[in-house]
């Protein structure tokens, strides 16, 4: 067959150890594979109502990364007021951590009931969502301003607050008020849920369109 050898199967590669005869290493895509599926990402935790932050003091008492959005509302307390922290998304909280943690650390504490799946497996979130909607709670808790959640819009121009509080926020334009101002909504695709903030129009930046809007914002 002259120099056409043998064909090696890219699944494993052989390799000669002095003494152990022939053994099998794994190929450069299965080790690839086994970290993707070991990488660190954001992740949603279904919570029972209003056990939020008793379920995210647990989590962060047991070494992982959440971020609970939060934000202030003042209250009445008979002859006083008081400041008290509502969950952003109610239900919901979001950790960081490796897959085999979701079921190891996360669901084992009381009040945690589930983690956002699709298929059967845990929809990781992107990080620039979890940015957008922390840079977004921050400017709520210096505002004061009350939020409402609302269902997530998918369709639209997707787009980037270029200058301000809120620089770096992504979301979806909802509509377009005249020409100077926008209705933007940032929010979390994996739990279909998203807030909404009118902007103007000049400071967003176009990063993609889906849908069937013919213009950008401020055109």
């Amino acid at each position: 067959m002259g120099d056409a050898g043998t064909a090696v199967s890219s699944a494993a590669v052989p390799h000669v150890t002095h003494g152990h005869g022939v053994h099998f290493e794994p190929s450069t895509i299965e080790l690839t594979a086994v970290a993707a599926d070991q990488a660190v990402r954001w992740y949603a935790c279904y919570t029972r109502s209003r056990h939020e932050k008793r379920v995210a003091a647990a989590l962060e008492e047991a070494g992982q990364d959440v971020f609970l959005p939060m934000y202030p509302k003042i209250s009445q307390w008979h002859d006083r007021t008081r400041t008290v922290y509502w969950a952003l998304f109610p239900g919901y909280l979001f950790v960081q951590c490796v897959p085999g943690d979701l079921t190891d650390v996360v669901l084992r504490v009381p009040g945690a009931v589930s983690i956002v799946s699709l298929g059967g497996k845990p929809v990781p979130i992107p990080d620039s969502e979890i940015a957008s909607v922390q840079r977004f709670a921050a400017v709520l808790a210096e505002t004061g301003e009350i939020p409402q959640a609302e269902p997530l819009v998918e369709e639209g121009w997707r787009v980037r607050v270029a200058e301000g509080p809120l620089a770096g926020v992504e979301g979806v334009v909802l509509e377009k008020r005249g020409r100077a101002r926008a209705l933007v909504q940032v929010g979390v695709r994996a739990i279909g849920q998203g807030l909404k903030v009118e902007l103007d129009a000049a400071v967003l930046e176009t990063i993609e369109k889906s849908g069937s809007e013919d213009s950008a914002p401020g055109e």
